[in-house]
């Protein structure tokens, strides 16, 4: 990490507490969708890539059509270097709903149906800022344990969610017919805590949760809690897996009065609950040809069922987005409601269709646009998002934001709009300066880990420098336009691939080992070590690698530099948007007993580390905590901590200077404590971390 990464942390951040004070002149909490696919690709989305091919007339390239989610686009934002934090689902969504890159987060590689940790997540934060927060759809981060069904340890409403309906299992979202179980047998479908599938006979999912979602809003416009925004979390299940089809065409009209609704009548519990379940192709596609060959003169043959298939399931759910956003103009909010658009990985090679369907290629539509990989590559095929973003008023028409990003900023963006701060524990930054022009954009961390089975597949329109690509252990990590990728890591030192995926998007042109890359190399393989903590579930070839410490330039000297953050805060609090209040010079981490005001203090500095090795670290405070070693989480003792229970942890560092941040909430009049301790491997004893091992860079200090 260089110095100027570090004065990042390091000095004043000057912004207005709640910058969200902007946005109207009530300064009116906004309404928050999320909408969240799964598997869709960012070329399969119009405004992307699928007019691009429409446009060619080139009759070897089928396409697929988004309008509504086109009229999205064209009516507010778009990401076009927005990533998500791991190329498969549940570490993707994991990372999404808790703020927290795959450097630091819970759920990580194929841990499917592992609970989601008890913390923070976007329900827990826009709940403390006074939301009702309500989760549809796919979830698939209960908790293993089936004895525990329906009463799951993280069950949405354990989570921070009002409510909640939709598939449990991330095996269930496999299936989108929960009753009749066509391809893949029947599903559960709760409805908080209830199962209610023998009720929705021949409902479609995408139908489903989409009715639900409308249901839901609706409800709230005219209940008792329409003072209090909303958060909607609405997580399709498509087009992944089993390519089914709608029972009938998308009901006429949108919104209030038309589109999909919700009856409540047991056996057609929506409005599309008749007709023959998976029959429905969409016109445009039901009759649709291509030139096989690329040979004008010959006859052109049809589009195999799969991919009507495909391109009917991305068209239901670009009918249902539709539907939502008419929705919010029916009931007269769409100008106080921000709606979310992502997918959360790349197109995938997965249809789990018998036979005789052919098998499922996102090249045939180009899925991915022209990046190369597929899900479960780090590759930007597989990790590469189409989203986009709606605000009436608020976001200007058209626009489109190139800076890199991930779908863990939403987490701090959300807080950021709803005038709160975000927990310290949150990796991401705040994206408002970008979605409304106000402010300065601050600089996102793009950083992914992830171990991946098989190859990218052998596609010829792959490269060849990417087919049979064997996967393994992966890292991915951007600095500005340049992205350094690895695959099947077998140590710390192993080189990066270097590309310049801004103007290189297929990542063709190694530039590692081009004159002047070799800083940025070793820069690489610092950072990805210096964001990150080891978690023995998921176990990487460079857990035990030594970290690096920092190049200092100019003069340290004892001490620590505290900011002090005034505030009644909810938790232990990022300081990306606060203001400060007071700063000084001290002598040690937890000096606040001068200091009566209700706050947050945050002491940075540098530990001297004094020879390569594994160190131990202890910490016990009377109050809430959290503590970063570089940008590592190193201790949390934020969200269900108990005062003076002792944590610890072991780290491998290299001799040298190594930054840390220590983030001390004090809730009362009273002093609050901190006992920070760490030791070598070969000492017996614990010693305090204390004046004679901490160091500050020489500042202003006013």
């Amino acid at each position: 990490m260089s110095n100027k990464i570090f004065r990042r942390y390091l000095f004043i951040t000057i912004i207005s507490v709640f910058s969200c004070s902007q946005l109207t002149a009530q300064n009116k909490r906004p309404n928050i969708i999320y909408i969240l696919v799964d598997d869709m690709g960012y070329g399969d989305v119009g405004v992307f890539f699928q007019n691009q091919r429409m446009k060619s007339n080139d009759r070897s390239k089928p396409y697929q059509i988004t309008p509504y989610l086109d009229q999205m686009a064209a009516t507010g934002a778009i990401f076009t270097q927005q990533y998500c934090n791991a190329p498969v689902c549940a570490p993707s969504r994991g990372s999404l709903l808790t703020g927290t890159n795959q450097g630091n987060a819970h759920v990580r590689n194929n841990q499917f149906d592992k609970a989601l940790e008890d913390n923070h997540t976007l329900a827990t934060v826009l709940k403390q800022a006074g939301y009702q927060t309500m989760a549809i759809g796919k979830w698939g981060l209960q908790g293993l344990d089936e004895k525990a069904a329906p009463n799951w340890p993280a069950h949405p409403l354990k989570r921070g969610f009002d409510s909640y309906f939709g598939y449990m299992r991330h095996m269930d979202g496999h299936e989108h017919y929960p009753y009749e179980g066509i391809y893949r047998g029947k599903k559960e479908v709760y409805d908080n805590y209830v199962n209610v599938a023998d009720g929705l006979a021949k409902s479609y999912t995408t139908d489903l949760w989409t009715a639900v979602a409308k249901k839901q809003i609706v409800e709230h416009s005219k209940g008792t809690t329409t003072d209090k925004p909303f958060f909607v979390y609405l997580a399709y299940d498509a087009p992944h897996a089993v390519l089914e089809l709608p029972t009938q065409a998308y009901p006429k009209g949108l919104g209030l009065n038309g589109g999909v609704q919700w009856t409540g009548k047991k056996g057609e519990m929506i409005n599309t609950a008749s007709g023959v379940p998976d029959s429905f192709v969409y016109p445009e596609y039901a009759n649709a040809t291509y030139d096989n060959d690329n040979n004008p003169t010959t006859a052109e043959v049809a589009w195999p069922d799969t991919y009507k298939r495909y391109a009917t399931a991305n068209r239901r759910i670009d009918d249902g987005v539709g539907d939502i956003l008419q929705l919010l103009k029916d009931l007269k909010i769409d100008e106080n409601t921000i709606v979310v658009f992502s997918s959360d990985n790349g197109a995938s090679i997965e249809s789990y269709l018998p036979s005789p369907f052919v098998g499922f290629k996102p090249t045939f539509f180009a899925s991915n646009a022209t990046f190369e990989g597929i899900k479960r590559d780090v590759l930007e095929g597989g990790v590469r998002m189409p989203v986009l973003v709606n605000w009436t008023k608020h976001i200007a028409p058209g626009k489109v934001i190139t800076t890199p990003s991930m779908l863990s900023d939403w987490m701090t963006t959300f807080a950021d709009i709803a005038g709160i701060p975000a927990p310290a524990r949150a990796d991401g930054i705040s994206l408002l300066p970008s979605l409304i022009a106000k402010g300065k954009q601050k600089e996102s961390l793009v950083y992914v880990e992830y171990e991946g089975e098989g190859r990218t597949p052998d596609f010829k329109e792959f490269d060849p420098s990417h087919r049979n690509q064997k996967r393994g252990q992966m890292q991915l990590i951007r600095i500005g336009n340049y992205k350094g990728v690895r695959f099947d890591i077998k140590s710390a030192e192993d080189d990066f691939k270097i590309f310049d995926v801004v103007n290189d998007p297929r990542e063709l042109n190694n530039l590692a080992s081009k004159p002047g890359f070799e800083k940025m190399q070793t820069q690489m393989k610092a950072s990805v070590l210096q964001l990150r903590h080891a978690d023995t579930v998921a176990p990487r070839p460079y857990d035990k690698a030594l970290i690096p410490a920092i190049a200092v330039k100019g003069k340290l000297s004892k001490g620590i530099f505290q900011q002090f953050f005034e505030g009644d805060f909810p938790w232990v609090v990022s300081e990306k948007e606060l203001k400060v209040k007071k700063q000084k010079i001290t002598k040690s981490i937890g000096d606040n007993s001068k200091n009566t005001k209700k706050g947050m203090f945050l002491y940075t500095t540098f530990v001297k580390v004094p020879t390569d090795g594994k160190y131990s670290f202890s910490m016990n405070t009377t109050s809430k905590a959290f503590v970063r070693l570089h940008q590592a989480n190193l201790f949390d003792a934020d969200f269900g901590y108990q005062a003076g229970t002792e944590l610890t942890e072991e780290v491998y560092l290299k001799a040298g200077y190594h930054p840390i941040s220590v983030y001390l909430l004090k809730k009362s009049e009273a002093n609050e404590k901190i006992d920070l301790k760490w030791k070598s491997a070969s000492a017996a004893d614990w010693k305090n971390l204390d004046g004679s091992d901490l160091f500050q860079m020489k500042k202003s200090v006013k």
